[in-house]
């Protein structure tokens, strides 16, 4: 079976006719930077929603074909490429998986202007006219995972280590909450820069034994999640530690190397491991149209992938419009309440625990 889905160069979508009157949707991903490595498997994820899509006929009978926008870069020069598309007519939508940072800029450009829907974690908050989130917030990822490993393993002393951004700040505030109401308390807090986790772990490290910290809330993203696990793993604390992440997913814990500390744990919305029906027909389509050597679709890709198809119902509706999308999304999403399942680090995988958890 062939892949039936197009994927535009931003230069040719700003300078070449659109083919067979297409409906294109700019596809924000990070192809390079902090979550660069989750990009190939966005990407697939998107790929196989619009080749669904497109075997039922597109959109409006036209085609739907996806532009792809590096979202790894800084937010500036990300939201001003967007921008282009947009001053150009280029582009009838947009879905992005990328970083809250680059998102807020993102936003900027396009509230207002044309439905943009964001499909990973977020920070929580309110949303300009057209932008949708279809992730969860902080709460809805820790509220059930945090106080459950705070009780199971007779925790105490949380520390929060993540990288210093609008994500990670609001992941804090709600981590300090739930582990005070569990009975916890926070001794170490500490954001950083993307990519310095490499030069300046020592001092992490030692800050960690310090605290005597017994529990870990990592809100450190992609390569700087990577660098810092690797790190516990050569220090030991890997075993001392029980750590959850918000942020970790199969490819981040193949690069790692998998782990079998049996302390590592992860909330997100969809894992590979999941025995339910749906996403193993979603593993199974993929497969079949990239072959078995494709990139495991994790809940980044599955959430773009979902993304895709909401907004191809919302345009067969007729409720693109930036004023009414969250409305018409909120119609057609009624009783589907996103949820969070907890799950820990088996080797290269992962075994789900609970879930989902509703937002």
């Amino acid at each position: 079976m062939m892949l039936d889905a197009r994927l535009v160069d931003p230069l040719d979508a700003l300078h070449l006719p659109r083919e067979d009157d297409a409906f294109r949707v700019g596809l924000v991903v990070p192809q390079s930077g902090p979550l660069g490595l989750t990009g190939p498997s966005a990407l697939d994820g998107a790929l196989l929603a619009a080749h669904e899509i497109n075997a039922r006929g597109g959109i409006h009978d036209r085609p739907l074909d996806l532009v792809l926008v590096d979202g790894g870069g800084e937010p500036g020069p990300v939201s001003a490429d967007v921008a282009r598309l947009l001053d150009a007519g280029a582009l009838d939508a947009l879905a992005g998986c990328h970083t809250s940072d680059v998102h807020r800029a993102v936003e900027t450009v396009a509230a207002g202007r044309i439905a943009y829907i964001y499909t990973p974690p977020h920070e929580g908050g309110t949303r300009r006219p057209g932008v949708l989130c279809t992730g969860t917030d902080p709460n809805g990822q820790l509220a059930h995972a945090l106080p459950q490993l705070t009780e199971h393993h007779a925790l105490r002393r949380w520390a929060l280590i993540g990288n210093d951004y609008i994500w990670p700040r609001s992941v804090h505030r709600t981590a300090t909450a739930l582990a005070t109401r569990a009975g916890a308390r926070i001794v170490l807090e500490r954001r950083l820069p993307f990519g310095t986790v490499e030069r300046t772990v020592e001092p992490l490290l030692d800050a960690l034994r310090t605290a005597r910290a017994d529990a870990l809330l990592l809100s450190l993203i992609g390569r700087d999640l990577v660098h810092f696990n690797r790190a516990l793993r050569r220090s030991g604390l890997d075993r001392r530690l029980v750590r959850l992440s918000g942020a970790l997913e199969e490819n981040g814990l193949l690069a790692l190397g998998g782990d079998d500390t049996g302390t590592l744990y992860a909330a997100m919305p969809s894992f590979a491991t999941l025995a339910e029906e749906p996403r193993q027909l979603l593993a199974e389509r993929h497969r079949a149209l990239c072959g078995p050597w494709a990139p495991v679709l994790d809940a980044y890709a599955v959430g773009l992938y979902e993304g895709l198809h909401l907004l191809a119902a919302l345009a067969d509706r007729h409720a693109l419009e930036p004023n009414g999308l969250s409305r018409a999304a909120g119609r057609l999403l009624r009783g589907e309440r996103p949820g969070v399942h907890l799950a820990r680090a088996e080797g290269l995988g992962f075994a789900v625990l609970s879930g989902p958890s509703a937002r």
